[in-house]
């Protein structure tokens, strides 16, 4: 079950010249769900105020049994109420979601997540568990 705490979750991600501005949108909607799109000229950044919008991120931690690694980087990252973590850009082209430890291990930019939220333990206690 998706706990309804109060969060805001913010994706941004840079679009290379060579990128399709449209497919980094599909990008952003293959690993985060309700999201409001914000289209600029060299990045995209996608908002929302649901703990339901990591639903895929949440999903796959389960699939691949990653719980571990991601808790260790979301609570490395933590800074008060607010943590982040790097995800691949082109494995999120190809509706994969990876994680990645530093921004150059996503060749074309990684996206950085970031969450903020008066209850950030709990809510990353449910992404983790």
């Amino acid at each position: 079950m998706i706990p309804v705490l109060d969060c805001k979750i913010e994706a941004y991600c840079e679009i290379n010249p060579s990128e399709d501005p449209r497919k980094i949108e599909q990008v952003m909607l293959n690993v985060l769900d309700n999201v409001e799109l914000k289209l600029n000229k060299d990045s995209i950044t996608a908002v929302s105020s649901e703990t339901e919008s990591l639903s895929k991120i949440h999903e796959s931690i389960q699939k691949h049994r990653s719980q571990n690694v991601y808790r260790h980087f979301l609570d490395n990252n933590l800074d008060g109420d607010e943590t982040w973590f790097y995800l691949n850009k082109q494995a999120a082209f190809v509706n994969s979601i990876s994680l990645c430890e530093h921004a150059e291990e996503s060749a074309l930019g990684p996206i950085k997540i970031t969450i903020r939220s008066k209850n950030i333990g709990r809510v990353i206690e449910w992404l983790t568990d």
